[in-house]
C-alpha cells in the first residue's frame, strides 16, 4: 500500500487507520524532542534547576521537610514527587535527589542527605535505606513561594499546582553548574564560589554596562566541590565570554617524604567527578603496560575524619616531580571539562555566557522581589482596613452592640453597621466575628500599635516599588545575606600556566617543564597575593615592568629576582622558608602588573592554621637576607645554610615571638624596625653578622614591655634618599577594622641612625584617644590598601618625624609599595 494513501478499513471490534509513517515519525519525534528539551534535560536559567530538581525541592518544601526537623525515608520523597507532580518513573527521580546530596557534585548541597548516597566511585544505596530532608540552602530557593513571586502551573493530571519556576535568592545556576543531555543539544556547566558570584551579581547590578572582563575580576573561574587545581585560563575566559569553552583540571600533589631514603606523591584533592579508585585502576594499568616507570605502590588512605589521601610510592632513584609528569599525561590526575553553558530562557534554549547568565537571574530576582513587595502591600491593606474598621467598633462599642441585637438577623446587622459607622463590607463582616476579649483597653493599645506599625510598612512598600533603585539595592542586601549564610571560601586554586602536552613517542624521558627557563620576578602583595611577571628581553615592553592602574592588592609586600623553573624562598611568620618554584604562579605581562590577577600565597605554598607568608628571599649566594621579630630580635642567614632544602627553621624563635618581615640585606644596606610605642631604629645592616639558620639572632630594638614591633625592613643604600616612614596610630582598645586612626608620612632622612640594640627615636606623637601604633611602614612610593584590597588614601608625604597624624578616611590593612 503507498504511504501517501489512508483509508479505514473494517475490522470485528472497531477499525483500522492506515497513516503516513514518516509524517507520524517526524511528528512523534519531535514532540519527544521537545519534551526531552523544555521538561527534562535543560535547567531554567533563572533558578538553575531541571524539572525534576524543581519538582523534589518543592515537595520537600510542601512536606516541611526543613532543616531543623529530622529526616525522613528518601523512598517516601520519592512516591510524593511522582504521586504529585513528576511523571516519571522513580529510578529518575531517585538519582536526581542523590545528586542534590552529594557534597562532590554541587557547591552548595541542597539536600541533607542521611545514608549512604554514594561516592565518586560507586553509587547510593536504595531509596528504602536513606533518609532526606532540605539542607539549609535549599530554603533560600524555596522561599516566599506564597506570596506570589512566582507563577503555578498545573501539574500532569491537573490536580495539583506546582511553581513555574522557584524563587531563588542565589544564582543557583553558576553556584551547582548543571549537566544533561537532550536531543540534539547538551549542557554542561562548572560550579563556581557563591561569595564571588554574587559580587559580580550585585557588580552588574550597579554597572549593567559591565564587561565580562569586568565580571571576571569577581568570578576570575569555577570553583569546584572537590578543589583542585584549574591549570590555564584561556578557555574559561572563552566560555565567559561566549557559553562555551575547555579547562583542564588538575589533582592537588604535594611531594612528602614517607620514611628514611623513600619519597612519595600524596594526592589530597582530585579533579572534578573523578574517584580514587579510577586514579588508582589508571595507574595500574599504565604500570603493567610498562607506559609508567618509577612507582613502587600506590596506598588508599581516604578516610571520613581527613579526607582524601592517595599515597603513590616512588621508586628509589626516580625523580619525583618526572613521574608526576607521566601520571598527569596518562591518568585522569589531569583532565578536561568542556563548559557548554546552555539553560533555558523563557522557553527557549540558548547558550549563554557569565554576563548574560548574570543578567537573566537579576531581572527575575527583581521581579521576584517587585511581587513579593507588591503582594505584601497589598496584605498589608486588607489589615490595615480590618484594623481601623476594628477601631471604630471598639470606640462606639455600646451603639455597636445595640444594632447587632436590635437587627433581625447576620445580614442585617451587617448592613446596618456598614450604614450607621460608614464601615466596608468586609470591616462589618470583620467585627460580626468579633471575640469578646477583644473589647479590653489592651486590645485598643494594641491595634492602635498595630495602625502606626501597618501604615509605615505600607510606606515603604510603597516607596520601594515606586524606585527601581530601591528595588536593585534591596535585591542586592538579600543577594549578600545568601552569601553570607551559604557561602565558604575558594576551594580550586587557579593558575594559569599550560596543562601538560602529550608526548611524542620519540621523547627519551620527559621534560622538566613546558614553560620556558625565563628571568622573571615574583611580586608578594601586602594582602597575601603572588603572582610572577616575565622580564625576559623578548617580552612586552622589553621587560620593563611598569606600574599597573590603581586596582585591589596592588601594593607590593616583597619583590624578588628569579627564573621561571628556578627555587625562591618564603619566609613565613613561625620563622620557617619554605623552598618554592614560581612556575605555577599566575603569569602577569611585565608592561601591566596586577596582584589582583595573583594566586593566596598561603593557598600555593599549603599553609595551615595562623601561618602565613610576610617575605620572599632569593636563594642566591649573595648578599644573605635578615629576619625582624616581633620581640625585637634581628638575624642575618646565608643562603648556603639553606642549600638544598626544602622547608627548613631559619631561626629559633622564642615562645611567643614571630617573624615581621625579612628582606635581602648586604652590608652596605640599614636594617628598620619600628616598635607599637611609636619607636623606630635604623642601623648598619654589617653590625649583624650572619649566622647559622639554627641560631636565635640578637638584640635589634629594645622593646618596652607589652610593646612589640609592626614593621622591620630594609632599607638599601640608593634608596635611603627617597625613602618614607609611613605611621598609622590608634587605640589598643578599639575593635579591630572600626577606627580608622591618624596616618602620617615623613622622610627618612628625618630620623638619625643609632645603634644596635637601642630604643630608636620617636616615630609619631600620639594625640588624645591614641596609644599605639596600628601599622608601620618604611620604604619609597607608598600604597596603602584596605582588607578586601582596595587602594587606600594616605596623607600628603612632609610631616616632622615626631608629629601628630592625620585623620583616615578609611581602614588600612596594609601598606606596600608599587609595582616598578
Amino acid at each position: 500500500m503507498p504511504a501517501s494513501r489512508s483509508e479505514s478499513i473494517p475490522a470485528e471490534h472497531g477499525r483500522i487507520e492506515d497513516v503516513d509513517v514518516t509524517s507520524e515519525m517526524q511528528g512523534s519525534f519531535l514532540e519527544y524532542a521537545y519534551s526531552v528539551i523544555y521538561s527534562r534535560a535543560l535547567p531554567d536559567a533563572r533558578d538553575g534547576l531541571k524539572p525534576v530538581q524543581r519538582r523534589i525541592l518543592y515537595q520537600m518544601a510542601d512536606m516541611g521537610l526543613r532543616p531543623d526537623r529530622g529526616h525522613v525515608k528518601s523512598a517516601r520523597v520519592v512516591g510524593e514527587v511522582m504521586g504529585k507532580l513528576h511523571p516519571h518513573g522513580d529510578a529518575a527521580i531517585y538519582d536526581a535527589l542523590v545528586r542534590l546530596a552529594q557534597p562532590f557534585s554541587l557547591r552548595v548541597p541542597l539536600v541533607d542527605g542521611h545514608g549512604n548516597f554514594g561516592s565518586l566511585d560507586d553509587g547510593p544505596a536504595a531509596p528504602r535505606y536513606t533518609e532526606a530532608r532540605l539542607a539549609p540552602a535549599a530554603l533560600a530557593l524555596t522561599e516566599n513561594l506564597d506570596e506570589d513571586v512566582v507563577d503555578f502551573i498545573p501539574n500532569y493530571d491537573g490536580q495539583f499546582q506546582q511553581p513555574e519556576v522557584l524563587a531563588a535568592a542565589f544564582p543557583n545556576l553558576l553556584v551547582n553548574g548543571a549537566a544533561g543531555i537532550a536531543v540534539g543539544m547538551a549542557t554542561n556547566m562548572a560550579p563556581h564560589n557563591l561569595i564571588e558570584v554574587v559580587a559580580a551579581a550585585n557588580h552588574l547590578l550597579e554597572h549593567p554596562e559591565a564587561t565580562v572582563e569586568e565580571l571576571m575580576e569577581f568570578v576570575p573561574g569555577p570553583d569546584l566541590p572537590s578543589g583542585g587545581v584549574i591549570v590555564g585560563l584561556d578557555g574559561i575566559k572563552d566560555a565567559y565570554a561566549n557559553g562555551r569553552g575547555t579547562f583542564r583540571t588538575r589533582a592537588k600533589v604535594s611531594i612528602e617524604s614517607l620514611g628514611p631514603r623513600r619519597t612519595g606523591l600524596v594526592v589530597t584533592e582530585l579533579p572534578y567527578l573523578v574517584g580514587p579508585e579510577r586514579i588508582i585502576e589508571k595507574i595500574k594499568d599504565a604500570v603493567n603496560a610498562k607506559k609508567l616507570q618509577g612507582i613502587s605502590d600506590v596506598t588508599d588512605l581516604s578516610d571520613r575524619h581527613h579526607g582524601l589521601r592517595l599515597v603513590i610510592g616512588i621508586k628509589t632513584g626516580f625523580d619525583p616531580q618526572a613521574v608526576l609528569e607521566h601520571l598527569y599525561r596518562l591518568t585522569p590526575l589531569e583532565d578536561s571539562f568542556g563548559i557548554n553553558n546552555v539553560a533555558l530562557v523563557g522557553g527557549q534554549p540558548q547558550t549563554l555566557g557569565l554576563k548574560q547568565m548574570l543578567r537573566v537571574y537579576l531581572d527575575h530576582r527583581i521581579q521576584v522581589v517587585t511581587r513579593r513587595s507588591r503582594f505584601r502591600l497589598a496584605r498589608r491593606r486588607e489589615r490595615l482596613h480590618l484594623v481601623e474598621g476594628l477601631l471604630i467598633a471598639i470606640l462606639d462599642i455600646d451603639e455597636v452592640i445595640q444594632v447587632i441585637r436590635t437587627s433581625d438577623d447576620g445580614e442585617q446587622a451587617r448592613t446596618r453597621l456598614m450604614s450607621v459607622f460608614d464601615l466596608s463590607e468586609l470591616q462589618a463582616e470583620y467585627i460580626l466575628e468579633l471575640r469578646l476579649r477583644r473589647l479590653t483597653k489592651f486590645s485598643r493599645i494594641e491595634l492602635e500599635r498595630e495602625q502606626d506599625e501597618l501604615r509605615k510598612e505600607i510606606a515603604r512598600l510603597e516607596e520601594l516599588l515606586a524606585s527601581d533603585a530601591l528595588v536593585r539595592a534591596q535585591v542586592a542586601r538579600e543577594l549578600d545575606a545568601a552569601a553570607e549564610a551559604h557561602g565558604t571560601p575558594r576551594r580550586t586554586l587557579l593558575l594559569n600556566g599550560g596543562p601538560v602536552q602529550p608526548r611524542s613517542r620519540a621523547a627519551a624521558a620527559p621534560a622538566q617543564l613546558q614553560i620556558a627557563d625565563s628571568p622573571c620576578r615574583v611580586f608578594l602583595s601586602a594582602s597575601g597575593r603572588m603572582v610572577r611577571a616575565e622580564t625576559a628581553a623578548d617580552a612586552p615592553n622589553g621587560g620593563v615592568v611598569t606600574p599597573s592602574r590603581r586596582s585591589k592588592h596592588d601594593a607590593i609586600r616583597s619583590a624578588v629576582e628569579g627564573t621561571t623553573r628556578g627555587d625562591l624562598g618564603a619566609v613565613t611568620n613561625t620563622g620557617r622558608l619554605i623552598r618554592f618554584s614560581p612556575v605555577d604562579l599566575p603569569s602577569v605581562p611585565g608592561n601591566s602588573v596586577q596582584l589582583a590577577a595573583g594566586t593566596r600565597a598561603d593557598q600555593y605554598l599549603g599553609l595551615t592554621g595562623a601561618e602565613h607568608v610576610v617575605a620572599l628571599v632569593p636563594l642566591t649566594a649573595e648578599p644573605p637576607f635578615a629576619i625582624g621579630t616581633a620581640q625585637g630580635v634581628v638575624k642575618r642567614v646565608a643562603a648556603s645554610e639553606i642549600a638544598n632544602k626544602h622547608d627548613v627553621e631559619v631561626i629559633a624563635l622564642k615562645e611567643g615571638d614571630s617573624v615581621v618581615g625579612a628582606a635581602s640585606a648586604p652590608d652596605g644596606a640599614e636594617l628598620v624596625f619600628v616598635a607599637s610605642d611609636a619607636q623606630l631604629l635604623r642601623f648598619d645592616a654589617a653590625s649583624v653578622r650572619p649566622q647559622g639558620r639554627a641560631a636565635g639572632g640578637m638584640a635589634g630594638i629594645r622593646v618596652t614591655p607589652g610593646e612589640r614591633v609592626v614593621f622591620f625592613g630594609v632599607v638599601g643604600a640608593e634608596a635611603s634618599a627617597d625613602a618614607v616612614v609611613v605611621t598609622i596610630a590608634g587605640s589598643s582598645q578599639a575593635i579591630a577594622g572600626a577606627d580608622a586612626g591618624a596616618g602620617k608620612v615623613s622622610s627618612f632622612d628625618e630620623f638619625p641612625p643609632k645603634g644596635r640594640a637601642t630604643g630608636g627615636v620617636r616615630a609619631q606623637r600620639f594625640l588624645k584617644g591614641e596609644d599605639t601604633l596600628t601599622l608601620a611602614w618604611v620604604g619609597d612610593e607608598p600604597r596603602a590598601i584596605g582588607a578586601d584590597g582596595s587602594v587606600r588614601t594616605l596623607p600628603a608625604p612632609g610631616a616632622k618625624r615626631d608629629a601628630s597624624g592625620q585623620p583616615l578616611d578609611g581602614v588600612v590593612a596594609a601598606v606596600g609599595t608599587v609595582v616598578r
